[in-house]
């Protein structure tokens, strides 16, 4: 999460010119039918949304302006789909506005790094498993839970890091290197907690994850000689 005090009045500008459409379009695909008529979807958006506020709260904050916590929007793009996704992010990002934690004026900023490129990185990985349809449910795993974390949160840091070092507000570090190898120990716990925990879901509540195909990847297994269950 990035401060408002690093950014230049341009890139906090686009932030909300760039957040505010995508915001419109998540309304508009949001299912709102679905939500407002299934008390189980409701309650998985409140939960969610609830969970990610205070996984956002746990962070570190240095004097730089800039502040490290992990993302999380992996499983909630899995759980909600994109659209509650986005909008959950929005909730949870208002709280933090509310109690302090975040300028609302980089709202736009962080809203497109924390949440929207997230969202799209996951979205896009999700998109890709069901393109080829496994049928093991470790490919949904490691490909949606994992990998997609894990690019979420490369993403997120090569953008910050990118714009930081566009609006030359930031004191870059001097050994670009070094840097990088932090990289791996930001990497690592944002793709494993969101991997175990899309794990722990798909063995326990897998009608909870909205991209997971549960007749494709639970359907039970036969052998070739014999017709599977319910056939003639």
């Amino acid at each position: 999460m990035i401060s408002a005090q690093v950014l230049s009045d341009q890139s906090l500008t686009f932030g909300w010119l760039a957040y505010v459409p995508l915001l419109a379009w998540a309304i508009a695909k949001a299912p709102w039918v679905e939500l407002f008529s299934d008390s189980r979807r409701q309650h998985l958006l409140f939960g969610t949304v609830f969970a990610l506020f205070i996984l956002w709260l746990v962070r570190r904050d240095f004097d730089t302006g800039v502040s490290y916590h992990l993302i999380g929007m992996t499983v909630v793009t899995l759980v909600l789909d994109w659209p509650l996704a986005i909008l959950g992010g929005l909730v949870a990002q208002m709280g933090l506005v509310a109690l302090g934690r975040q300028d609302l004026i980089a709202v736009g900023v962080n809203g497109i790094l924390l949440i929207v490129l997230p969202v799209l990185v996951t979205e896009a990985c999700a998109m890709l498993v069901e393109h080829k349809q496994p049928k093991n449910p470790f490919v949904y795993i490691f490909c949606s839970g994992f990998l997609a974390a894990a690019l979420s949160a490369l993403c997120c840091l090569l953008a910050g890091l990118g714009l930081l070092w566009v609006d030359g507000r930031f004191a870059m570090p001097e050994w670009i290197t070094d840097f990088i190898g932090y990289l791996w120990l930001i990497i690592f716990p944002e793709a494993f907690i969101n991997g175990m925990i899309v794990s722990a879901l798909v063995v326990f509540s897998p009608e909870w994850l909205e991209t997971f195909n549960r007749t494709r990847y639970l359907q039970a297994p036969w052998k070739d000689d014999e017709p599977p269950r319910g056939g003639s």
